[in-house]
């Protein structure tokens, strides 16, 4: 991986498997970032090549190779990286070398499972999770009750705000697929609370072209190389 210096720290940091550029941004503000010793919070901060960069007093080093992993995330299991008041953590699953450098792309919380895809690749995180790409995310829902036709179709009009889904299908009488394409937090079970539905179990089964398929849970594997191109074009 070619750095160019001198860099943005944001972007020295997202090239070192720290996060999302957009995330990284958080971890300077938040003064969790040191450069030469030093506390940074400023956005503007350039590093060289000589700089010693450390977050969470944990050594900042680019990787000459981007990683890219698919993870059926069982319940549980949480997708940041530190969290004092929890234990078990989604990436502690993928289990290689270098699993240290690695960052979740978006989110699954706790309470749900399946595809979160795993990178040290900062610009690739960014071009899946910003909203031009409007990249598709498909869940299976089941609640606690029958779900009715009406209240999907409003939710596909828009008419639970603030949120909206791209398309549905229902499954059965308590289970349905639904499609995103944007990523506010806990958007399916707050849009299911609104409709007066108790979301049982929540999946996410497909991030753009990339399928959870048969991958079973707390398993992992390498991302394609077609799926990987495919992300970074969007859509």
């Amino acid at each position: 991986m070619k750095i160019e210096y001198p860099i943005r720290l944001q972007s020295y940091l997202a090239k070192c498997g720290a996060g999302s550029r957009r995330s990284c941004e958080t971890l300077i503000t938040e003064g969790r970032v040191m450069v030469n010793n030093k506390v940074v919070t400023e956005l503007g901060t350039k590093v060289n090549e000589n700089d010693i960069v450390y977050v969470d007093a944990t050594l900042a080093e680019p990787s000459e190779q981007s990683y890219y992993f698919v993870l059926n995330k069982p319940r549980g299991f949480v997708c940041t990286n530190y969290d004092p008041n929890e234990t078990a953590y989604a990436r502690d699953l993928i289990d290689i070398p270098e699993r240290n450098l690695l960052f979740n792309v978006g989110r699954l919380d706790k309470d749900s499972q399946g595809l979160i895809i795993f990178t040290n690749d900062g610009d690739f995180a960014n071009t899946v999770m910003h909203p031009s790409s409007e990249t598709e995310k498909e869940y299976i829902v089941k609640t606690d009750i029958d779900i009715l036709k009406k209240d999907m179709d409003d939710a596909y009009r828009g008419l639970v705000k603030p949120y909206k889904i791209k398309s549905y299908n229902l499954l059965g009488k308590r289970e349905v697929s639904v499609v995103l394409t944007e990523g506010k937090n806990r958007e399916i079970r707050n849009l299911f609370d609104i409709l007066g539905y108790q979301v049982k179990k929540l999946t996410r089964i497909r991030i753009g072209d990339v399928q959870l398929g048969d991958l079973q849970s707390g398993h992992y594997r390498r991302m394609t190389k077609a799926e990987i191109q495919s992300l970074k074009r969007g859509k």
